[in-house]
């Protein structure tokens, strides 16, 4: 005879939801007021700035034992009020970044066409596949005219190029390479 055992197990683990819970009270930590944070980023600084100038206008005369460690507690001093403004001038930092990554994917996509369009110069089938994809865009309307001409002009130019250089056939190739034995 069979017999079911039902177990009543709970459906989440305890310690994934104090860890959510901890998050949620980290994110609210965080939330806070920032509508005031880039004014504290902005004078956060141009304290730094006045601070480097006036110490580099003190250091100046000193000598070199004394300038060592000046400069050692100047440096200390700066990255004690980076730490201590650090959640104020993360989103200016992000925002920098997000720029920074928004531009390196701009340039490799650009990289990625050049390539495509060399590949595209040198192999007819490519070509044939490029116009047959910029056509099928004009048909349903998502291509302009002046971006199918463009691609038709590449195309008319790719064509001059391969006829001018032209692939040899296997007679001619093999040809060639025998009769450079002999000579």
């Amino acid at each position: 005879m069979t017999s079911f055992v039902h177990v009543d197990q709970p459906t989440s683990h305890p310690g994934v939801q104090r860890a959510e819970i901890l998050f949620g009270q980290i994110k609210a930590a965080r939330a806070g007021a920032s509508g005031s944070r880039p004014l504290i980023a902005l004078l956060v600084v141009a304290v730094i700035a006045a601070v480097l100038v006036v110490g580099d206008k003190l250091v100046s005369t000193w000598d070199e034992g004394a300038l060592l460690a000046a400069w050692a507690v100047l440096c200390g001093a700066v990255f004690a009020g980076i730490a201590l403004f650090a959640s104020s001038l993360r989103a200016p930092a992000a925002k920098i970044a997000g720029l920074w990554n928004a531009a390196a994917k701009r340039r490799a996509a650009d990289r990625a066409d050049a390539r495509f369009l060399a590949t595209a110069h040198s192999d007819p089938r490519v070509m044939q596949e490029l116009q047959a994809a910029v056509w099928r865009e004009q048909s349903e309307g998502k291509a302009s005219t002046a971006t199918v001409a463009k691609v038709d002009a590449v195309a008319r130019k790719a064509a001059r190029a391969s006829n001018d250089a032209r692939m040899p056939t296997l007679y001619e190739a093999m040809r060639r390479m025998n009769s450079s034995r002999y000579y």
